[in-house]
């Protein structure tokens, strides 16, 4: 007995594959992640590698040497801290620390790694990255100069923007800056009007007398 195509059991549909392509800025990340005991991540496209701090300068040589990133791009500091002297306080807590950040590129695809470590906040202390990377000494000053940051084995750790004798380092959040003490952010903005426009809103004076 045959059965008509209506009666015919139904196919069971394909399985979608879930698979995700493998990324290659994930690859590029773990491969040095692994070769240097770090630990990785991608966000927002860009491939992000965290070592320890007495790793610092061997991990940036490596790039260097074996990873062929030959071109230092920038080094800069964040201050993570849950306490800040004016402002909006954060909305989450944080492990509080000065994360330094380095950016270094090859000279031909384009791959670009950011790399992280974590210094202490009582004494922000790392080795300088000069004798590896000459382009990182401006960086080292300015972030010496701004957080406070001490770079061991710098040629030349001296100011870059600030006048001999100034005190503090004004890109810490514990730094009180003096406009915000006067008025917080975002405070009030007295505006003034418009010329011509106090005639067209108050009534003349011979009208308010009729």
């Amino acid at each position: 007995m045959t059965t008509s195509p209506s009666e015919a059991p139904a196919e069971a549909p394909a399985e979608e594959d879930t698979t995700e392509a493998a990324s290659p800025l994930a690859d590029l990340a773990n491969e040095i992640a692994g070769s240097i005991a770090g630990t990785a991540e991608v966000n927002f496209e860009t491939a992000k590698v965290r070592v320890d701090p007495d790793r610092w300068v061997e991990a940036l040589t490596a790039a260097r040497d074996e990873h062929g990133l030959l071109f230092f791009s920038w080094l800069s500091a964040v201050d993570w801290r849950n306490e800040v002297a004016v402002g909006d306080k954060l909305t989450s807590e944080v492990e509080e620390r000065y994360e330094l950040l380095a950016a270094v590129s090859d000279l031909t695809e384009g791959r670009l790694v950011i790399y992280s470590t974590n210094l202490d906040r009582d004494k922000p202390t790392i080795a300088s990255l000069t004798a590896v990377y000459p382009g990182a000494n401006w960086h080292e000053r300015e972030a010496a100069e701004m957080f406070g940051i001490d770079f061991l084995g710098h040629p030349q750790l001296e100011k870059l923007y600030l006048p001999e004798g100034f005190l503090g380092n004004p890109l810490r959040k514990s730094f009180p800056l003096l406009s915000r003490e006067v008025k917080p952010w975002p405070g009030m903005v007295d505006v003034e009007g418009m010329p011509g426009q106090a005639d067209e809103e108050e009534p003349a004076a011979e009208d308010a007398e009729a």
